[in-house]
């Protein structure tokens, strides 16, 4: 049995990484553009075979929590209690490690419980979880007026509105109740949010943004994901948020979309219940893994 890992270079190589990643994750679909367009300094994507056959693919890259590093191994059905797994991992802490990082970031389906023993074996355990809530979109009416406040789509001018938006997502994610003291870039939000800007709105106040909601290209067709819906501290619980993602909703329904998907992570049951008065139905739950950097 011969296991042997390459790192990706080529538009081939970013096709069968999606392709593997895709069909073991299949809640989280991914493209090889999107996998391009996705890179950042420091991140490392490995692809794994076994005696000639793609079996597995990994990525290791800095983490938003402090010296901690994000560790994916992912391993098809087919191919798994045979070792590529944990040659993945190897090669992927040492990545890690190389970057400075002494923790380790990662995300288990807490359906697979196969998964979550491995994860568990190298010292990771639990310290939160992302609920994914889905909704399908159907002939959906326009949001109802929130007084004084106007509701304008990116589309046509997403950077200025993005850079603009981004004291307010500051606040929102210092607001967010997660597992250690993280740090957010604006490079990052900027290539990452509202990568369909015409679903996504900002909601203005005499000429301020006091909420925003982005909304993201996902890899199936007819599907987009939410990214983060903002409301300003001295802004909230007036109708803004879900006057936000009503919009999106009438967006998507005169735009070819059939489905929208969002995830929420715990200690934010507002959203989540705000999620449900929509009609958006949980699915899954991703569980946060947390620990040491395998030796």
């Amino acid at each position: 049995m011969s296991i042997e890992l390459r790192v990706v270079a080529s538009a081939a190589d970013f096709e069968t990484w999606a392709r593997i990643k895709t069909v073991v994750t299949p809640d989280e679909p991914v493209t090889a553009a999107q996998l391009e367009a996705q890179h950042e300094d420091g991140r490392l994507l490995l692809l794994a075979s076994l005696d000639g056959a793609d079996a597995g693919c990994g990525v290791s890259a800095p983490s938003s929590f402090a010296a901690r590093g994000f560790l994916a191994a992912r391993v098809l059905p087919q191919h798994r209690r045979r070792g590529v797994g944990r040659e993945l991992v190897r090669a992927l802490a040492d990545h890690a490690r190389a970057l400075g990082r002494t923790g380790v970031n990662a995300f288990v389906d807490a359906a697979d419980p196969g998964s979550l023993a491995f994860a568990r074996g190298y010292g990771l355990a639990e310290v939160d979880y992302q609920l994914e809530q889905v909704r399908a979109v159907g002939d959906e009416p326009a949001p109802a007026p929130v007084e004084g406040v106007e509701l304008l789509a990116l589309d046509g001018r997403r950077d200025e509105f993005l850079r603009a938006a981004w004291p307010l997502a500051l606040e929102a994610y210092a607001d967010m109740p997660l597992p250690g003291e993280a740090t957010f870039r604006l490079e990052t939000w900027l290539r990452e949010e509202a990568t369909c800007p015409d679903g996504s709105f900002v909601a203005l106040e005499a000429g301020e943004i006091v909420g925003y909601a982005g909304l993201m290209d996902r890899a199936e067709p007819g599907t987009a994901e939410h990214g983060l819906t903002a409301v300003r501290r001295d802004r909230r619980h007036r109708g803004i948020a879900r006057a936000l993602k009503r919009a999106q909703l009438r967006w998507a329904s005169r735009n070819g979309v059939h489905q929208l998907v969002t995830w929420t992570q715990r200690g934010n049951e507002a959203m989540q219940a705000l999620n449900r008065s929509l009609g958006y139905a949980d699915r899954s739950r991703v569980l946060t893994m947390q620990g040491p950097l395998p030796v």
